[in-house]
């Protein structure tokens, strides 16, 4: 029997723990490990760079916080991962400040119908005073929002019954909207039939013809083969629509500083990255869809703003955002009501 003295107790236990500091990294349990999910398919550039984002976030914090990426409403649609992230059951989550309005409804006011005219109004707009007013107002609602959007782009109009050429295009016409009180306030606005559906059922509301038509910018329209189920798209531009990168508050703050700095400048530097996707994406998403099928047309901007002042839907909207949020807005877009 060997007998165990102090001197081959020390040397065993000094190998066992050189050993261990020889074990890679990633078979070791991480400090922090969260979920982040979105509504996105997996092959649109709001993934492709939120993998790459989370990648570099486990290797800068040398594993200790790891993000585990659920795309294609894999936890659920829009509001149930919103009611996620509210719980704390989902760490990370990106929405649409149209959506979020059901929680924090100054969020809405960067898809207000017509306001932003190009990206060159939409990015200081959101980068500026505009986007630091709402990031403070959903963090009342418990919620952390990063610095930084990520873009989803103009929406256009797609239909499977016929071209939207002109505002009377829009009267009885079934839409397809998300579940946000702005988008059905402003197509009733023109006398359409607005349905709130959420995003991962709209495929079969077209398909099944429960809709007519939908909104979407071009780039989903394509990841999505909402072409399989549309035949024209009007290039109405309404609205612009973006991302918020959110957190849960208890799980943000439960991060030691140096771990939220890390987090915070990758999933920055990741919008910035997708936005410049986006950008690419859009000068040349029009011809491919006209290759897959679609039909295009460019209706007057002008014309359904009018439409949509005659009707008091910017008086209205002005009203329930405040005087100061929409001071804010007009500041970039210019006047509107």
């Amino acid at each position: 029997m060997t007998e165990i003295t102090r001197r081959t107790f020390v040397g065993t236990a000094a190998t066992a723990a050189a050993a261990s500091a020889l074990l890679p990294r990633r078979a070791r349990a991480a400090e922090f490990s969260y979920k982040y999910a979105n509504n996105s398919p997996v092959d649109h550039p709001l993934n492709v760079r939120a993998r790459e984002a989370a990648e570099k976030i486990k290797q800068d914090s040398n594993g200790r916080l790891a993000i585990e990426v659920f795309p294609n409403n894999q936890l659920g649609g829009d509001t149930d991962m919103l009611s996620q992230v509210r719980t704390g059951a989902l760490e990370f989550f990106t929405l649409s400040g149209l959506i979020l309005a059901t929680l924090v409804p100054v969020a809405s006011i960067n898809g207000i119908g017509f306001a932003f005219k190009s990206y060159d109004q939409v990015w200081p707009a959101m980068d500026g005073e505009l986007g630091a007013f709402v990031r403070a107002a959903i963090g009342k609602a418990g919620l952390f929002a990063f610095d930084k959007m990520w873009d989803n782009g103009y929406r256009q109009i797609t239909s499977s019954t016929h071209p939207i050429n002109t505002p009377e295009d829009l009267k009885g016409f079934k839409i397809r909207v998300p579940v946000s009180p702005l988008w059905t306030s402003m197509f009733k606005a023109f006398g359409a039939s607005p349905a709130s559906i959420n995003f991962n059922e709209v495929y079969s509301a077209l398909q099944t013809k429960v809709v007519e038509g939908q909104e979407n910018p071009l780039t989903l329209i394509k990841i999505a083969k909402l072409y399989e189920v549309q035949k024209y798209c009007s290039l109405t531009g309404h609205m612009w629509d973006g991302f918020w990168m959110l957190a849960n508050q208890a799980a943000w703050d439960a991060l030691p500083k140096d771990l939220q700095e890390i987090a915070a400048r990758h999933w920055n530097a990741a919008a910035l990255a997708q936005r410049d996707d986006i950008a690419k994406l859009n000068t040349s998403m029009q011809s491919e869809l006209e290759k897959l099928g679609m039909v295009f047309n460019k209706p007057d901007a002008q014309a359904f703003r009018a439409v949509l002042k005659q009707a008091g839907f910017y008086t209205e909207w002005r009203e329930k955002y405040g005087a100061e949020a929409w001071a804010l807005l007009e500041k970039y877009s210019g006047g509107l009501a």
